[in-house]
């Protein structure tokens, strides 16, 4: 027995361990996968989507207002004191002690206005409740979108100043090999040290800048916060895109499929039938009924003596308003919701368009930023070079080794920094103008 448990056990540890591996594998993520992760697994977009689902269904219960309605419907009462009459100096008494009825009672609507325009006014609402799940979606794109970019700025500055930090510490090394040797001064020695030094807590906080980067885009995504996670790419694969969204034309209306200008339309649109609804309180309406009963009265309880009597009704039923002085103060205010709305929606857009002018300028900017600041790379690698060489052959001092150190790692810092302005305006700029190419909706 004992040696069966063995190879048992070897290979329950062995299974147990590749799943820890398994487990513990990196998901490496695009930044069209991160929205598709957060689209189908972020809470507020499954809120948005079961809303709809809601105004739907009160979509449908209007509609079946305009089914028939039937109701089984019965009555009994019991007599406690007769009415009395005299006649001829005789004390009589009518009606019976127990009297009960039964049967089944329809009615429908034949012109019911105020039913027809709640109908509209509920698929009005639908529509309202699509866009304002649109509206949750464009504004998680936007979030991802940016906190993507985030970390990959991130990496880059930390993988910057990673790459600064060794360059100083061989900087450093070799300077202490000369400063042994006798070639070069203490003074030398001590200033290498001191550059190598002053870039480690940047290195540090650049670290945890990535790890808080991370855990944001993992709450978006709705990721447990313990699942290792890596960004595909660098802000560098997104400059010749930069170049070409630059290039394209600007739609003349830039704000026509803005979310918040689209639900403006939509509750003026309801408001106007809301309006249409108070007109109806005007209009009178029409409804038919059907009943199909059995009576019967008796002065005792014997159920199996009851004689049961069938009768049957149909009708109309005309209801004309005359007067209801509120109806005119609900119609006054519906028209004063309106004009307000009217004034806030063109107000709304005037900004929204002030907001998309602002985008389009820091786009601008950030772009011509960008050559800028990647010529600036060049010439600062070109002038950390020199400063190397000239070190080397002892025409140059330390801290023109130093200073050319520092010059690069801002310049590189600087041209990401550019890149990530630039995508981080055209991120709202998308929100702004409501641009859907990244949106997957699963139907």
């Amino acid at each position: 027995m004992k040696f069966l448990l063995k190879p048992v056990l070897a290979l329950a540890l062995l299974v147990m361990a590749a799943t820890s591996v398994k487990a513990q594998d990196t998901l490496k993520i695009s930044l069209k996968e991160a929205i598709q992760i957060a689209l189908s697994e972020n809470p507020t977009i499954k809120v948005a989507d079961q809303e709809i689902q809601l105004k739907k269904e009160a979509n449908r219960e209007m509609l079946y207002g305009l089914l028939p309605e039937a109701n089984l419907v019965g009555s009994y009462t019991h007599t406690i004191k007769k009415q009395t009459f005299a006649m001829m100096d005789t004390i009589m008494q009518v009606g019976t002690t127990n009297n009960m009825s039964g049967g089944i009672s329809v009615s429908l609507p034949i012109f019911a206005p105020a039913l027809y325009k709640s109908i509209k006014l509920t698929k009005t609402d639908v529509k309202l409740a699509e866009e304002k799940s649109r509206a949750s979606r464009l504004d998680m794109v936007n979030q991802v979108t940016k906190a993507f970019y985030q970390l990959l700025l991130a990496q880059d500055s930390y993988n910057v100043l990673q790459k600064s930090y060794k360059q100083s510490e061989d900087n450093f090394n070799v300077v202490k090999a000369k400063y042994e040797q006798g070639s070069v001064s203490e003074y030398d020695k001590i200033s290498a040290d001191v550059q190598m030094r002053s870039l480690k807590p940047s290195v540090v906080s650049a670290g945890n800048g990535v790890n808080l980067a991370t855990l944001q885009l993992k709450v978006l995504l709705g990721l447990d916060s313990d699942m290792p996670i890596a960004v595909v790419g660098n802000l560098k694969d997104y400059e010749m895109a930069m170049f070409t969204r630059q290039a394209q034309p600007q739609p003349a209306d830039i704000v026509g499929g803005n979310t918040t200008l689209r639900q403006l339309d939509l509750n003026y649109a309801m408001l106007k039938q809301n309006l249409q609804l108070k007109y109806t309180n005007f209009m009178p309406t029409l409804a038919a009924s059907f009943q199909y009963m059995y009576t019967t009265m008796a002065n005792h309880m014997r159920i199996g003596d009851f004689k049961w009597n069938p009768y049957s009704t149909i009708g109309l039923s005309l209801s004309i308003p005359l007067f209801k002085g509120g109806n005119f103060s609900q119609v006054k205010q519906t028209k004063l919701q309106l004009k307000q709305l009217d004034q806030t929606r063109i107000n709304t857009e005037r900004q929204l368009k002030m907001q998309a002018q602002s985008y389009l300028n820091n786009m601008a900017a950030s772009t011509e930023q960008v050559v800028s600041n990647k010529e600036a790379v060049l010439q600062a690698e070109k002038g950390r070079t020199i400063a190397e060489k000239r070190y080397e052959v002892g025409r140059g001092t330390i801290l023109e080794l130093n200073s050319s150190e520092v010059a690069l790692t801002q310049a590189q810092l600087t041209y990401n920094q550019s890149i990530f302005d630039y995508l981080v305006a055209k991120a709202d700029l998308d929100l702004v103008m409501g641009v859907e190419d990244l949106i997957t909706i699963e139907k």
